[in-house]
């Protein structure tokens, strides 16, 4: 999973990333595009991990993408392109200024909400009008077109024009015929507000926080904590009523926006979360792991997570007949231990 950090000129995205990811970026880095790649904190794992003491713990992972140059500075070259940069992410943190200070104007998170918005929608019609043009000289010449692409291009342009993003409409944001475009307004996305040190509240601004995932971040504390030792952040936590850092919540955040969900494999060997969409069938998770268990699936044997805890074993979840054996088309679920039967 890859995440775009996109923001206005001084709206923080810098100190979000090193925030999210411990990556300090020195002063000579700024121009440069910085990918910063972590584990994703789920204490189930933890727990799998004492229980089967494996020679290798694997967690989940997550990438997060900083364009070096965000496309408005005096420094930014005229053929750049800030959205083709982020066009293979798979979602998108918008960070909104919501905080003062010398040399600063007054906030206005609505105000850079929508410009910013308005430039990622221009950015999907530009590209939507160049392949129509494209299509149009096809029709002309008589070649044959791809009609479902095309009407659906048509309903695009219309909706971008209306200045509606594409994410607000799953058939846009999911069809197969649109994927190559890679739309950037079509991707899912986390409105982040920077606030000051002492705010921890949405700004009121409801016309955003009402159809948008959103969600607040202190920037500059977090970016502190960041750096910190284990023990001196555990204070600093407590001291600034930050009930868990901001890792772990844009992880969860984002991890819900795209509808996403772990699975475990376990044993002697290895313990490892695997992520996957909600209401992936069994065959396809599988497929997750290596191309060859989908090829020569056979059964997928399933034990909740919570069930195995329980029983203390996998002998005892076994015996107590809580693990069950599935097909290819079952859906897994949050949380499923899955270990694939196959034969290739």
């Amino acid at each position: 999973m890859k995440i775009g950090i996109i923001g206005l000129p001084g709206s923080g995205e810098k100190t979000v990333f090193e925030a999210l990811t411990h990556n300090v970026i020195a002063e000579g880095q700024k121009l440069e595009n910085r990918i910063g790649t972590i584990h994703v904190p789920d204490k189930r794992v933890d727990v799998l991990s004492d229980m089967y003491k494996p020679k290798k713990t694997i967690y989940a992972q997550v990438v997060y993408f900083l364009p070096g140059l965000q496309g408005h500075g005096k420094e930014t070259p005229k053929d750049y392109n800030i959205w083709s940069a982020v066009r293979d992410c798979d979602a998108l943190i918008h960070v909104v200024r919501n905080f003062g200070g010398y040399g600063f104007e007054t906030p206005d998170p609505y105000k850079d909400f929508f410009n910013l918005e308005q430039e990622m929608i221009l950015a999907d019609l530009v590209v939507v009008e160049k392949r129509l043009e494209r299509i149009e000289l096809e029709k002309q010449k008589h070649r044959k077109i791809d009609q479902e692409e095309f009407a659906l291009l048509i309903e695009c342009r219309k909706n971008l024009e209306n200045e509606i993003p594409l994410r607000k409409n799953p058939d846009f944001a999911c069809a197969h015929s649109l994927k190559g475009f890679a739309f950037v307004s079509a991707k899912p996305a986390l409105v982040l507000f920077n606030n000051e040190d002492d705010d921890d509240s949405l700004p009121d601004v409801t016309d955003i926080t009402s159809k948008e995932s959103c969600m607040v971040i202190r920037g500059k504390l977090e970016q502190e904590l960041a750096q910190m030792s284990d023990e001196d952040a555990e204070d600093f936590l407590s001291e600034f009523n930050i009930t868990a850092s901001a890792m772990d919540r844009v992880i969860s955040r984002s991890y819900d926006l795209q509808g996403l969900i772990s699975f475990f494999t376990v044993g002697d060997d290895e313990v490892r979360a695997w992520t996957i969409k909600k209401g992936t069938h069994a065959v396809d998770a599988a497929e997750v792991i290596h191309t060859d268990i989908k090829k020569g699936f056979i059964r997928a044997e399933v034990v909740l997570y919570e069930d195995l805890i329980n029983a203390g074993t996998y002998h005892e979840a076994r015996k107590k007949g809580t693990v069950r054996l599935e097909g290819k088309t079952y859906e897994v679920q949050d949380g499923d231990i899955i270990n694939f039967r196959f034969n290739v």
